[in-house]
């Protein structure tokens, strides 16, 4: 590795302070935060009962499937829309635009008279997720000071692991009003979001700088052949496949199945368990996910959190005990919640504090999105034809795939933190 590419000497010495020198979060991550939950609240709301919905307008099952899976395929295909939509307009304008295009999407999904309407409008809103989502990580990612970006990944996904997790108990409260009403809420309230974000924004003035609202022509940007030069960056894309395929994709889709498959009567009630218990082991986890990133470097958070993930996910489908299965559940959700903070962490240094990144951002998320995509199919196949078991066990193997990525990523280790690639004006390479 070229010696250009280590940290500055007074980068280093910034990152060495003591935590309770270090910066506190700024308001507009804060704002970033609470909007976050919100979305992930809403978006549990209307989950459970999607597919109950498309079933109504008298289609099967697997259509009620493509309902679901219509978002995530419209998220990874304008992904790359949205990264160059970032960079030319800048975060905020992106952010907001793209809540607003999922609240219409929504409040018309709460409309749809037939099934057509509701797969259309349902892609609809993969746009406008795939706006918010790469936006907000790129706006976090240039506004995180460097000393803390592990807790503020930890924070922004505790908020959505809680609002996904509060939303579903909701949506089993307003059971009785229906299925159109839900959408309606959500739409309003991610109205009342887009708002909130778009005016605390506009008047912000991060740290005296008003660094949020600045013009976007005026932010240096980080071009995707120049983070494809880190290894740090080429890492992060193999683990945030082989996560969201294991996290995302599989556990949605083959542990319920799975489940029902293995303890019959009780399956249902299990598979609802195993899904709750794993956010459980992943909020645990992120308690202190953050802090050990900041301490410790990015490296040995993803390496320990995806290497317990992977195996407990390999074992998963072999277990036929009750206990064992909940145990390996909760075990998943602390693997994925001790990487997650630090793999979001990894990202932000390659975009280097006050730079858009947006292509870059744009590039992870359809990293994550083809995993979580293609995952549960391909386990899917595997499961009908050789088992659940084997299933899996090829999702833990790819897992552990991430890791070896993982192994060859050098760290700059300082007394009490690190950073792995440079801040924006030092060259230099990793490849």
């Amino acid at each position: 590795m070229s010696k250009n590419a280590s940290t500055p000497k007074s980068s280093d010495k910034t990152l060495a302070t003591s935590s309770e020198q270090r910066p506190s979060v700024p308001r507009e991550i804060r704002v970033l935060i609470a909007a976050a939950f919100v979305i992930a609240l809403g978006f549990g709301l209307i989950a459970p009962i999607l597919p109950q919905f498309a079933t109504s307008f008298n289609v099967g099952a697997a259509a009620a499937s493509v309902i679901v899976s219509i978002f995530a395929f419209t998220r990874l295909i304008f992904a790359p829309l949205s990264g160059k939509l970032t960079d030319r307009l800048g975060e905020p304008a992106v952010y907001v635009t793209g809540v607003l295009v999922v609240a219409a999407s929504t409040i018309l999904c709460g409309f749809a008279q037939d099934y057509t309407q509701l797969l259309i409008f349902r892609g609809l809103g993969g746009l406008g997720s795939t706006m918010f989502t790469v936006s907000a990580m790129a706006l976090v990612a240039r506004l995180s000071p460097k000393e803390i970006r592990g807790r503020i990944a930890g924070l922004y996904a505790g908020a959505f692991l809680l609002g996904n997790v509060a939303g579903p108990v909701m949506g089993s409260l307003m059971a009785s009003m229906g299925f159109r009403i839900p959408f309606f809420i959500y739409g309003g309230s991610l109205i009342v979001a887009a708002a909130i974000v778009f005016f605390s924004l506009s008047g912000s003035r991060g740290a005296g700088k008003n660094e949020a609202k600045k013009p976007a022509a005026d932010i240096e940007r980080i071009e995707l052949s120049e983070a494809w030069s880190y290894r740090t960056f080429r890492a992060a894309l193999v683990s945030g496949f082989t996560n969201g395929w294991m996290a995302f994709g599989v556990r949605m889709s083959l542990v319920p199945l799975f489940a029902v498959a293995t303890f019959g009567t009780h399956g249902t009630l299990i598979a609802g368990l195993a899904l709750a218990i794993f956010a459980v082991g992943n909020g645990t986890a992120l308690l202190v996910a953050g802090k050990l990133t900041d301490t410790y470097g990015r490296r040995m958070p993803i390496l320990v959190g995806l290497s317990i993930a992977s195996l407990a996910t390999a074992s998963i489908g072999w277990v036929e005990n009750i206990p064992l299965f909940i145990v390996l559940s909760i075990v998943a959700g602390m693997g994925t919640g001790l990487m997650g903070p630090a793999q979001q962490a990894s990202i932000a240094d390659v975009v280097g504090q006050g730079r858009n990144g947006g292509k870059v951002l744009a590039t992870f998320q359809m990293a994550t999105d083809f995993g979580s995509i293609i995952g549960p199919i391909l386990a899917g196949v595997v499961a009908d034809q050789v088992g659940y078991g084997w299933a899996f066990s090829l999702t833990g193997a790819l897992g552990i795939f991430g890791v070896v990525a993982w192994i060859p990523v050098k760290e700059h280790l300082t007394r009490k933190a690190k950073d792995d690639v440079p801040e924006p004006g030092v060259k230099g390479s990793q490849a």
